[in-house]
C-alpha cells in the first residue's frame, strides 16, 4: 500500500517522446519529466526524434554528437528515431511537405519529418501504459508507440507564435505561410492527445479557448536546481540559440551596453552562434563576453553574483528565468522574462525590473558597482528560491504529475 501511494506508477511503462535537441529549454524540461516519472516508479523510455535526414535508429554513429551532448539521458535506457534519406526524396514529401516549407510552413516540415521517422524494432515491440509527447509535431510518433494507451501532450507554448517569430528573419518564397495556417495544423495534431499539458498560464488560457472540447491541465515544468554557491564576481546572462534569445541578446549588447564594458560579464550558451550570424560586427565588439556552449549551464550560477534577463522577445514560459530563480541570486530583468507565470513581481526584493534600454543600463551600472556576493544561506532563504521550490522543483512537478498520470491511465483502461 505504501509503495502504491509513494510510487503510483510502479510497474508502468512510460515513453517520453521528445525532439533530439539539447542546450535549450525543451531539453531541460524533458530531463525533469524523466526524473519525475522514475521517482513515481515508472520504467521510462525517452525517445529522441531527429528532424534531420538520415538519423535512423540503426545509424549509431550519426547520433554520437547528440549522445555526447546529452549525458543525463544515458543514465538509463534511451531510444532514437529519424527519417531515412530516401524519405526526403519522394514526390509526396516534395509536394506536401518541402514545397510548403519553402513558403515558411514551419509546422508542416516538423510534422512531416516526424511522420516519416523510423523507430527501433525493440521499441515498437514494447507495450506502453502512457506516452508523454513533447510538441505537437511529434504526435505521429507518439501514436505509433501508444497503440491505444493514453497520450499526454506537452504543448511547450503555442508554437505557431514561435514559428511566426522565426519567420521574420527568413527569406521565404511568396506567398508566405500565415500564422493562421500554421495554427490550424498545430491544433489538428493536438486533438489526437487525451490530455493537453501547458507549461504556463497564458498558453493554458489560450488553448482552452482554441480547443474547448479537450481536457487541459496547467503543469509548470520541473527545471533543474541551480547551485547556491559558493558565489563569485560573475555577472551572468544565459541563453540558447533561438530567434527570441538572439533578439534579446542583440538588444542588450546594442541598446543597453553600447560602448560600455562591464567587468566579469559572461554570456553563457550557444546563443553566441546566433548573434554572430545575425550581426557579425556586434558579436566581434563583445566577443570577450561570450563563453559559448557549456556542458552544464547550471554550474555557471555557482560563481555568479548577479543574473541578467534582458528578455524582449519570445512566447511561453522562459526556462532560463526559472533557473535564475532557482539560483537565489539577485536578478536584473525585463518584465517579459516572467511571462506565463502567475506571480506578483513585487514579492521579490532582489528582482529589479527595467523594461527600457536606458533603465536597464542605469540599473546594470549600479549593480555592477556593488561587489557584494550573496552567501549560500542568503540564496537558499531568498523569496525567489522559495517560489522555485513551490512551483518548479522536481518535488512540485512530481506531485502534480502524480495527480494526473495514474488517473489518465485508469480512465483509459476503464474505457
Amino acid at each position: 500500500m505504501k509503495d502504491t501511494v509513494s510510487r503510483p506508477l510502479a510497474g508502468r511503462h512510460v515513453a517520453i517522446v521528445h525532439p533530439a535537441w539539447h542546450s535549450c529549454g525543451t531539453y531541460r524540461v524533458v530531463l525533469g519529466q524523466v526524473a519525475a516519472y522514475r521517482a513515481l516508479g515508472a520504467r521510462v523510455a525517452p525517445v529522441a526524434i531527429c528532424d534531420m535526414p538520415g538519423f535512423t535508429p540503426e545509424r549509431a554513429w550519426r547520433w554520437r554528437a547528440f549522445v555526447e551532448a546529452t549525458p543525463e539521458l544515458s543514465r538509463g535506457e534511451r531510444w532514437f528515431g529519424g527519417a531515412p534519406f530516401h524519405a526526403f526524396a519522394t514526390p509526396r514529401f516534395l509536394r506536401d511537405v518541402l514545397w510548403p516549407y519553402l513558403h515558411g510552413d514551419q509546422a508542416i516540415i516538423r510534422a512531416g519529418v516526424a511522420e516519416r521517422a523510423e523507430l527501433a524494432l525493440g521499441l515498437m515491440d514494447r507495450r506502453f501504459d502512457l506516452v508523454h509527447c513533447n510538441h505537437f509535431f511529434l504526435m505521429s510518433a507518439a501514436k505509433r508507440l501508444a497503440r491505444g494507451a493514453p497520450i499526454m501532450l506537452d504543448s511547450h507554448d503555442l508554437q505557431a507564435r514561435q514559428f511566426a517569430l522565426m519567420n521574420e528573419h527568413m527569406p521565404w518564397l511568396p506567398p508566405r505561410v500565415t500564422y493562421e495556417q500554421m495554427l490550424a495544423r498545430e491544433l489538428e495534431l493536438m486533438r489526437g492527445a487525451d490530455l493537453l499539458l501547458h507549461l504556463n498560464a497564458q498558453e493554458y488560457d489560450d488553448f482552452r479557448a482554441l480547443l474547448p472540447e479537450k481536457d487541459h491541465a496547467l503543469l509548470y515544468p520541473s527545471a533543474p536546481e541551480a547551485p547556491l554557491g559558493p558565489g563569485g564576481q560573475d555577472i551572468l546572462l544565459v541563453a540558447s540559440n533561438n530567434s527570441a534569445n538572439v533578439d534579446s541578446v542583440c538588444w542588450f549588447l546594442r541598446e543597453v551596453l553600447g560602448d560600455t564594458r562591464i567587468p566579469h560579464l559572461r554570456i553563457v550558451g550557444n546563443v553566441d552562434a546566433g548573434v554572430k550570424a545575425r550581426d557579425p560586427a556586434l558579436f566581434a565588439t563583445h566577443r570577450a563576453s561570450f563563453v559559448g556552449r557549456v556542458d552544464d549551464p547550471g554550474a555557471a550560477y555557482a560563481t555568479a553574483r548577479l543574473v541578467l534577463l534582458p528578455t524582449i522577445s519570445g512566447h511561453g514560459l522562459s526556462i532560463k528565468t526559472v533557473e535564475a530563480l532557482a539560483s537565489g541570486l539577485p536578478l536584473l530583468s525585463t518584465s517579459h522574462a516572467f511571462r506565463g507565470m502567475h506571480v506578483d513581481l513585487a514579492r521579490f526584493a532582489d528582482v529589479t525590473i527595467a523594461d527600457s534600454a536606458e533603465d536597464f543600463a542605469r540599473a546594470l551600472k549600479a549593480a555592477a558597482a556593488d561587489a557584494r556576493v550573496p552567501s549560500e544561506a542568503q540564496r537558499a532563504a531568498s523569496e525567489m528560491r522559495r517560489f522555485y521550490d513551490a512551483h518548479f522543483s522536481l518535488d512540485a512537478y512530481r506531485a502534480n504529475l502524480a495527480a494526473l498520470a495514474p488517473a489518465l491511465i485508469g480512465a483509459k483502461t476503464r474505457a
